[in-house]
């Protein structure tokens, strides 16, 4: 599923119009990744947490070249299912 198939099918579930429902899920999005980009973690219960992981610096190979290089330190998102959403995927 898309952004667009998503959009279409919170309008269908809420009898919002596809343009409510896109503002909707903007805004929903927003907030998940202006939380993570101060550091912070957004918890829903039942579906999920996301968060920031900090990435220590460390050696890597090209796998072109098989030389040895430098891997940055970087901030990355995670999510981790809740256990509702995991019971349901694995059903």
């Amino acid at each position: 599923m898309n952004k667009g198939e998503l959009i279409d099918k919170i309008a269908k579930d809420t009898k919002l119009t596809k343009v409510q429902a896109g503002d909707a899920l903007d805004a929903v999005l927003s907030a998940v990744t202006g939380t993570l980009a101060k550091g912070g973690k957004v918890t829903l219960v039942g579906f999920g947490t996301f968060s920031v992981l900090q990435r220590a610096k460390r050696k890597g190979r090209n796998p072109r070249t098989n030389k040895e290089i430098n891997i940055k330190a970087k901030k990355v998102a995670k999510f981790k299912a809740g256990a509702e959403l995991a019971k349901k995927v694995n059903k």
